[in-house]
């Protein structure tokens, strides 16, 4: 089992969600509004970095191993807009998942 987690474009959450419910069985999904705080660059790439706030998205899901590739390339797809600021993408692996009300574990407590 794999968590995906994504910050992304608000505007674009929408359509992440929509990409993710078209594949077949997938577990839970939570998205949120999140702030922090971004890098820039002003002019080009070696110009002085400059930090603000930033407002975007958070889509976080655990997958099975199976379901890693298609859930990641979905986001992906449905977040891309070509423009500095679409978002990064972090998968991290999970060693166990339980579900509190049935005491289920692993792949069944998704």
């Amino acid at each position: 089992m794999h968590e995906i987690k994504a910050i992304i474009r608000r505007d674009r959450l929408n359509h992440v969600l929509d990409a993710l419910r078209l594949i077949p069985e997938v577990p839970g999904i939570t998205g949120s509004k999140v702030t922090g705080v971004g890098r820039r660059h002003r002019g080009n790439p070696t110009s002085v970095v400059e930090y603000g706030e930033v407002s975007m998205s958070k889509v976080e899901l655990v997958v099975p191993d199976a379901m890693l590739s298609q859930a990641v390339t979905s986001i992906r797809e449905a977040a891309f807009t070509g423009q500095p600021g679409d978002g990064k993408v972090f998968v991290i692996a999970v060693e166990q998942a339980m579900k509190i009300r049935s005491d289920e574990h692993g792949i069944d407590a998704l």
